[in-house]
């Protein structure tokens, strides 16, 4: 079972950055397709973006193209999100998702593990 830990999360006034950390319990975790996920109140969890096991695919959503950044450090078993000119309408509990296999980095339910989310909140 890989457990995996967010942190990194606060609260930002707009136009503030944030980075959020994806620490995993597994060195297999170096073989995963990662994703980032958010869930506002309300709302369905929505993909934000996803990243392959060797960093060489990325993919974004439409919404965060430009501000946010998907990275890894296989190293160290930890995935990033750089967020930057936050906006408030990002305000959600941000989760990170691992899969081994190599499908699609969109869908939640492409995802086996995920994190317990961490709080992002972003004032006007």
């Amino acid at each position: 079972q890989v457990h995996l830990v967010e942190s990194g999360g606060g609260l930002v006034q707009a136009g503030g950055s944030l980075r959020l950390s994806c620490a995993a319990s597994e060195r297999i975790f170096s073989s995963y397709m990662m994703g980032w996920f958010r869930q506002a109140p309300g709302k369905e969890r929505e993909f934000v973006a996803g990243i392959s096991w060797n960093g060489d695919s990325t993919a974004y959503a439409d919404s965060v193209k430009g501000r946010f950044t998907v990275s890894r450090d296989n190293a160290k078993i930890t995935v990033y999100l750089q967020m930057n000119s936050l906006k408030p309408e990002d305000t959600a509990v941000y989760h990170c998702a691992a899969d081994p296999r190599l499908t699609s980095m969109r869908p939640p339910y492409a995802y086996m593990h995920w994190g317990q989310g961490t709080q992002v909140t972003v004032s006007s």
